[in-house]
């Protein structure tokens, strides 16, 4: 039996590392402070494990909420930061939401 428990947590541990997005609602909150967490519909923030996740899915994620929340066409990285999220997703990047029609006026 403690073999079996031993594998499931092993196995539920597996998905602990998956990246998400740092936004969770607050029971019964209203306005501005609905959201707890560090990303916002316009800037987007993605906790991950850089040991198995790769910055393409962060990327992805990130131009989903931008294109999610209509704030922009795709998500730019910003900055990134290392061991201020959950323990078993430890780091996080920083994007900005950007429409297309801002990229092309400042080129």
């Amino acid at each position: 039996m403690p073999i079996f428990l031993l594998l499931l947590l092993a196995t539920a541990a597996c998905s602990w590392t998956e990246p998400f997005v740092d936004r969770r609602r607050e029971a019964g909150a209203k306005g501005d402070r609905l959201y707890v967490g560090r990303s916002k519909p316009e800037a987007p923030v993605i906790c991950y494990n850089g040991w198995k996740t790769e910055f393409d899915e962060l990327q992805k994620m990130a131009d989903a909420e931008c294109v999610k929340h209509g704030t922009g066409d795709y998500a730019e990285p910003e900055e990134q930061e290392f061991f201020t999220c959950r323990l078993l997703t430890p780091s996080i990047w920083k994007f900005r939401c950007v429409k297309k029609e801002e990229t092309e006026r400042t080129e």
